[in-house]
């Protein structure tokens, strides 16, 4: 009805929010650019399975969630991820020094399960350490010493054949000064990109 004050209203704040949007859209269309060198434009979306299983963590968890993203509509509304977090790992090393993954715990590999992963659409996430331990080492929660101090490069490679699309590098300590951690994640981001 054209005569109403109510109505009227309503289609002044419609205008508003419709005028309102428009010129967010249009401000964010000419402004938004990554900074140099970043992957995205907005932050990666996804699960990590930290926040659920935390140190729990199993394939089979991992795969639920994977099929849980695509069939809840989550990938369609850009969610993309699927991060295993800390304790994947078997505690230990191989004799070659390269990490493997917690055979009870991850029975068909990592490989594997990052292909089942981009089978779904998804992308791949894999969490490390810059230290000599963990997180989850660190604080007693998991054994052994598997972070990647003195192994950049190898773990850098050993994730790139397994398909890794993303990788969790967590300093988690309040140890070292900022310069150490610099260099640190610095020496992973070059490994990563060779």
């Amino acid at each position: 009805m054209p005569g109403r004050p109510g109505r009227r209203l309503l289609d002044l704040l419609a205008a508003a929010a419709l005028t309102l949007t428009a010129s967010f859209a249009a401000c964010v269309d000419s402004t938004a650019a990554a900074a140099p060198g970043s992957p995205a434009l907005t932050p990666p979306l996804g699960w990590n399975s930290w926040n659920s299983f935390g140190c729990g963590i199993t394939e089979a968890q991992v795969r639920q969630a994977a099929d849980a993203m695509v069939s809840s509509g989550m990938k369609d509304a850009g969610y993309q991820y699927v991060v295993v977090d800390d304790c994947w790992f078997d505690p230990q090393r191989d004799a070659a020094g390269n990490l493997r993954a917690n055979s009870a715990k991850f029975p068909s590999g990592i490989k594997a399960l990052g292909d089942y992963i981009h089978s779904k659409g998804l992308k791949f996430g894999i969490y490390q350490a810059p230290n000599e331990k963990t997180c989850a080492q660190g604080v007693g929660t998991y054994p052994g010493s598997t972070g990647s101090k003195g192994h950049e490069t190898q773990d850098a490679a050993t994730f790139a054949s397994w398909g890794v699309d993303y990788l969790k590098y967590d300093w988690c300590s309040s140890s070292g000064t900022r310069d150490e951690q610099v260099a640190r994640f610095t020496l992973m981001r070059d490994a990563l990109r060779a």
